[in-house]
């Protein structure tokens, strides 16, 4: 069992099969050591999207899952960039997190911080930047989206 697996297996995550893209795009690009993952929404495994707007229709814990699910299905891409070998990955570099929310939101950081706090426990390397963006629609009616860049081996 690899590495990134045994992480996994210890904090009961799987990471899930990605959806396919919802438009004209990649789901992700290589460039020389880096993998840019495409914006991720936040799909569960049963093919439904968490939609709304932040706190006005859902709440900050479930977009702080939603966080969660997207980064889950970015690391669902980037296994397939690796050819579905995860200890690849040397670390994530950046994530990028868009929130649907009302113009008076202020806690983009605590929503994102459900995608951040998963990335940390898989990868202890080191810490990612980031950046958490508050905008007035998603695709689909995603409550939340993520875009993110790894660095391979």
């Amino acid at each position: 069992m690899s590495k990134i697996e045994e992480i996994l297996k210890k904090i009961n995550i799987t990471i899930p099969n990605p959806p396919k893209p919802v438009g004209n795009y990649a789901t992700f690009s290589r460039h020389e050591k880096l993998i840019f993952v495409s914006g991720q929404l936040p799909v569960t495994s049963d093919g439904k999207i968490i939609t709304g707007k932040v706190i006005k229709e859902i709440s900050l814990k479930q977009a702080q899952k939603a966080a969660e699910i997207s980064i889950l299905n970015a690391l669902g891409q980037l296994k397939i960039a690796c050819n579905g070998n995860l200890d690849h990955v040397k670390s994530c570099i950046r994530i990028s997190g868009y929130v649907n929310c009302l113009d008076n939101f202020s806690d983009h950081a605590k929503v994102i911080n459900g995608a951040s706090d998963l990335i940390t426990k898989i990868f202890t390397v080191n810490l990612h930047s980031r950046i958490a963006i508050g905008c007035n629609s998603l695709p689909l009616n995603a409550c939340v989206e993520i875009e993110s860049i790894f660095e391979t081996n």
